[in-house]
């Protein structure tokens, strides 16, 4: 038995990749990482939202470094980049994701270069992510996919997003399968997070209250939320834990969900 149980929480002189970590959940990720002494490998496509991020890593008293870009086809070349700055690669998190689309509609009146797009940022770029880091990884390296609520149930006028995020989670119950005893392979999946990005789609407070009032712990969910249980399946509290996906979900589930035709993208 550990000594301290906390001791399996510290994560000092690890480095850990955190992809869309600009803003949002991506930037509570990485400050927590950082709090449990990682270095982090920082990227998104906006060099000022990177710049923030990298400023609270820095305030924890640990190293950032910043990979501005975006992510699809990019996941080697950042894989390159953290062992040639950092000397390793112990943590890999697929966090970039989301929706291209302001307008919400059905799967049968959905584009055919629409669907590819989400496939193409939502999982491809998972798919990418995971290979570069497990061929970059040495034995005892985690893998945490951010997937989505609306990846386990059906999901009416977000259904490339949702689709997606369902391929997601069984990519990583794959490569987890495949890749151990090495390397672990989870995922998390959000429910519905107040980020700026979740707010800009939703639009009206209204429609946030309504989303709230369908989640039995009666709040929307923080960024830190989600940056909780990915610090959990990173580090060594976690290393008989792999294939599994957690909904951190405030209880909101399959059973206790109920749509709200006026509230895109929900998660």
């Amino acid at each position: 038995m550990t000594a301290n149980l906390l001791d399996r929480f510290d994560m000092s002189g690890r480095v850990a990749v955190v992809t869309g970590s600009g803003q949002g959940i991506g930037r509570a990720i990485a400050w927590g990482l950082a709090d449990a002494g990682c270095d982090v490998v920082l990227n998104a496509r906006r060099r000022d939202d990177l710049e923030l991020t990298a400023a609270g890593v820095d305030q924890r008293g640990r190293r950032a470094l910043m990979v501005v870009g975006d992510i699809r086809d990019l996941s080697e070349s950042l894989a390159e980049q953290t062992v040639r700055h950092f000397g390793r690669l112990d943590i890999w998190v697929n966090n970039v994701g989301g929706s291209d689309e302001k307008t919400t509609r059905s799967l049968i009146d959905t584009p055919d270069d629409v669907f590819r797009s989400q496939i193409e940022l939502n999982l491809t770029s998972a798919f990418q992510g995971c290979k570069a880091a497990a061929k970059h990884m040495g034995p005892g390296g985690a893998i945490v996919n951010i997937s989505s609520g609306a990846g386990t149930r059906g999901s009416p006028f977000t259904g490339p997003y949702a689709a997606a995020k369902a391929a997601m989670n069984n990519l990583t119950e794959t490569l987890a399968l495949e890749l151990a005893p090495d390397i672990r392979v989870n995922a998390v999946a959000p429910g519905p997070v107040a980020t700026e990005a979740f707010a800009e789609v939703l639009g009206t407070d209204g429609q946030l209250e309504a989303i709230a009032s369908t989640i039995p712990l009666g709040r929307m969910g923080e960024p830190d939320d989600i940056a909780g249980a990915v610090l959990y399946l990173a580090s060594d509290a976690a290393s008989w834990v792999t294939g599994q996906l957690i909904l951190v979900a405030g209880g909101r589930t399959q059973r206790t969900h109920h749509y709200l035709p006026a509230s895109p993208r929900q998660s």
